[in-house]
C-alpha cells in the first residue's frame, strides 16, 4: 500500500502540468506520499518511497529529454533511454531526502509548515545541483489568490501554500487532531495581498520575430547567406508595416544557425543595414568567443546607427544542450559548436532609449534569482530569447512558457519571448499571456509593452524565502532529534 500510495504521489504530480495541466492537483499531490511516509518508521524506507515517486515523476514530465537525447544527441534508441534513465534516478534522489526527513516531520503538531519548508528549502536546490525545472509552485500560474504571492516570496510561495494544504491532507487521514489542521486558518488571508496588476495595453511597441530555422540544417556559406538575408527580410517587412507605431526594437531569438556577429563582416553588415534602414533597435542571439576561442551563447543589442551597444553572454547553460554533465560523457552535446560553450560571468543591463532591458537567455528563465538580477540593476522590461525547437512536439515548450511566466509576476516586469520555432508570445507583469505566434510557422508581430521601474519586494531580497524555510525545517528537525535523542536515553 505505501508503494501503491507513493505512485499516487507521481502520477498527480504528472497530471499537475503540462501537458495534463490539471492543476487543482498541486494542492493535493504529495499528500499520498505524505500518509506513506508517516506511517514507514524506518528511514532507508521512506528514503526508497520517496526516490521511486521521483523517479516516476520525472520520467513523466520530462519525457521529451529521451528523444532529445534520442535525435540530437547521437544515441540509439536503447542508449537514449539508459541515459534518460540515470537522469530520473539521480534527480529522483531530492524527492528520497525529502520523504525520509518529512516522515520525522509528521510526527509533530506543527508538521504543516514543517514539511512545506522542508519542501520548499529542498526544491530551491534543483538548479544548483544540477538541473531545475518546474517548481511546484508553478501549477498556480493561472490561479489569482496565489498568486499574490510571486512578488514577495517567488514561486516558492506558492509552492509552500500547496504544501501546507497536501500535508493537512496527509494529517486528516491519518486521524490527527483537528488542532494539527489549524495551519490552513492563515491561508484565506492571502486575500488582503495587493491584486494582480490590471490587464493593460502597454504603450510601447516591439516586433518579435521567429524564424522557424530547422534544428539539423546542414549549413553552407550559401545557405546561412540566405538565412541571415531572410531574417533580415522578415523584419523589416514586419517593421515597415503592420501599424503606425514605429517599434523601438526588433527581437530574434536564439536560433541553431550560425550567426558570428563578431567573425562573420558580410553578417555583421547584415545587422547594421537592418538597424539603419529600419530605425530601430535589434536585439539578436549570436554565438560569440573567448579570447581563447571557447563558444559563448550571446544576446548583443545594436543601436540604429548600426553599432553594437551591448553583449550578454549567457551564464547559465543547459546540460547536453551546451555542456555534457557528469557522469554522461557518453552522449554528444546537441549544438554543433566545437567543445564546450563557456559560461558568461555577469548579468548585463543594456540602455534603450532613455530605459534599461535585460535579456535572459533559454533555459536561464527557471532561476528566480537569477532572473530577478536583471531588474535588480535597472532593467525595466525584460525579452527571453529562445530556441525550443529541440523539444519537438512535446510539452516541453508549454512547460517552457509556464516558468517564464511565473519570473514576469515574481519582478512585475513584463517579458517579450522570442523562439526559433514557438512559443513566441507576449507576458504581462502579472504572467499572463497576452498573445503568441503559431508555432512552426515562419512569423514576425508586432506586440505592445511598457518600460515598469517599480521594484517588488523579490527583486530587492531575493531568495529570503526559501533560506527562511530551510532555517524552520533545520530547526524542527534538530528538535525532533533532540527529542527522539532524549526517549532513547530515558
Amino acid at each position: 500500500m505505501k508503494y501503491l500510495l507513493a505512485l499516487a504521489t507521481a502520477v498527480l504530480l504528472i497530471l499537475t502540468f503540462p501537458r495534463f495541466n490539471l492543476v487543482w492537483c498541486a494542492p493535493v499531490a504529495l499528500a499520498p506520499l505524505l500518509v506513506a511516509v508517516a506511517r514507514e518508521p524506518r528511514p532507508w524506507r521512506r528514503f526508497l518511497l520517496g526516490h521511486i515517486a521521483g523517479v516516476i515523476y520525472w520520467f513523466g514530465v520530462c519525457y521529451w529529454i529521451q528523444g532529445v537525447l534520442a535525435f540530437y544527441g547521437g544515441l540509439n534508441a536503447p542508449l537514449a533511454w539508459l541515459a534518460f534513465l540515470l537522469f530520473c534516478l539521480i534527480k529522483a534522489l531530492h524527492m528520497g531526502v525529502f520523504a525520509m526527513l518529512a516522515g520525522i516531520l509528521m510526527r509533530r503538531w506543527w508538521a504543516a509548515p514543517g514539511v512545506a519548508a522542508l519542501w520548499v528549502s529542498i526544491e530551491a536546490t534543483h538548479g544548483s545541483l544540477g538541473f531545475a525545472w518546474l517548481a511546484l509552485g508553478n501549477a498556480g500560474i493561472d490561479m489569482g489568490l496565489p498568486m499574490r504571492l510571486a512578488p514577495y516570496t517567488s514561486v516558492y510561495g506558492l509552492s509552500f501554500v500547496f504544501m501546507v494544504m497536501a500535508t493537512a491532507m496527509a494529517l486528516a487521514v491519518l486521524g490527527r487532531p483537528r488542532l494539527h489542521l489549524l495551519w490552513l486558518v492563515p491561508l484565506p488571508f492571502l486575500i488582503f495581498l495587493p491584486p494582480l496588476p490590471d490587464a493593460r495595453r502597454g504603450h510601447d511597441t516591439a516586433v518579435l520575430v521567429q524564424p522557424n530555422i530547422s534544428e539539423d540544417q546542414q549549413w553552407t556559406l550559401e545557405s546561412a547567406d540566405r538565412m541571415q538575408r531572410n531574417l533580415a527580410a522578415l523584419s523589416l517587412r514586419a517593421v515597415l508595416t503592420g501599424g503606425a507605431e514605429h517599434p523601438a526594437l526588433v527581437v530574434w531569438p536564439e536560433v541553431p544557425a550560425p550567426l558570428y556577429y563578431d567573425e562573420d563582416p558580410r553578417f555583421r553588415g547584415y545587422v547594421a543595414d537592418l538597424a539603419r534602414v529600419a530605425n530601430t533597435n535589434l536585439l539578436l542571439g549570436v554565438v560569440a568567443h573567448t579570447p581563447q576561442g571557447a563558444p559563448l551563447n550571446s544576446a548583443i543589442l545594436v543601436s540604429p546607427e548600426g553599432r553594437l551597444v551591448t553583449r550578454y553572454d549567457k551564464v547559465n547553460l543547459v546540460p547536453f544542450g551546451e555542456f555534457v554533465p557528469w557522469p554522461f560523457d557518453f552522449v554528444k552535446r546537441i549544438t554543433s559548436e566545437a567543445g564546450d560553450f563557456t559560461p558568461g560571468k555577469q548579468v548585463v543591463v543594456s540602455p534603450i532609449d532613455g530605459h534599461k532591458l535585460g535579456t535572459f537567455i533559454c533555459y536561464e528563465s527557471v532561476f528566480p534569482n537569477f532572473v530577478r538580477r536583471f531588474v535588480a540593476d535597472g532593467a525595466e522590461v525584460l525579452f527571453n530569447i529562445s530556441n525550443d525547437g529541440y523539444f519537438g512536439k512535446s510539452a516541453a515548450r508549454t512547460q517552457h512558457l509556464e516558468i517564464v511566466r511565473m519570473r514576469a509576476a515574481e519582478n512585475r516586469r513584463w517579458i517579450l519571448r522570442s523562439t526559433n520555432d514557438g512559443i513566441t508570445g507576449t507576458i504581462d507583469p502579472a504572467g499572463r499571456l497576452r498573445g503568441t505566434l503559431p508555432i512552426y510557422v515562419e512569423a514576425a508581430s508586432r506586440t505592445g509593452f511598457s518600460y515598469i521601474q517599480t521594484r517588488t519586494f523579490y527583486t530587492r531580497y531575493g531568495d529570503w524565502f526559501p533560506m527562511l524555510c530551510a532555517l524552520i525545517a533545520g530547526a524542527f528537525l534538530i528538535v525532533e532529534w533532540r527529542a527522539g535523542f532524549s526517549r532513547r536515553g530515558a
